[in-house]
């Protein structure tokens, strides 16, 4: 394991959105760290952080500023899917009853190295294949 951290894409969503400005803060912190080369994203984050700023923002993201924004994440180390990271999924669905989405984050995490998962949505203190979770934000409202 690495000491990088994985980055679920509610840690993006969060530095990118001005609504909590102290959820703000902490995920842009990690965001900052994964750019200097320490944290894992994967193409499924990227995908979700897209689809919420395109579509559930108010008001919505232009795609120029969508397509920028990707180009500054770039340099974050990103976990493709391929057949085995999907099988991977599927393992941890049925090993911790997760969600299949939250399986992917899940395999591309341990794909990644990475001892821990940042994540608001998975269970904190929770190992998953060795990758054990933190709510960055927990304690904040």
């Amino acid at each position: 394991m690495s000491a990088a951290d994985f980055l679920d894409s509610n840690v993006l969503i969060y530095a990118y959105d001005s609504l909590s400005p102290e959820k703000q803060s902490i995920a842009k912190e990690f965001v900052r760290r994964a750019l200097a080369g320490d944290g894992v994203i994967s193409s499924q984050v990227l995908a979700e952080l897209s689809a919420v700023l395109l579509h559930r923002l108010s008001p919505p993201a232009p795609a120029k500023s969508v397509k920028a924004l990707l180009d500054v994440l770039s340099p974050i180390k990103l976990i493709a899917p391929d057949a085995d990271l999907i099988r991977r999924a599927v393992e941890a669905h049925e090993a911790y009853h997760v969600h299949f989405c939250d399986g992917m984050i899940i395999a591309a995490a341990e794909r990644g190295g990475c001892a821990r998962l940042l994540s608001e949505v998975l269970n904190p203190g929770q190992a998953y294949f060795g990758v054990k979770v933190a709510n960055p934000f927990a304690g904040l409202a």
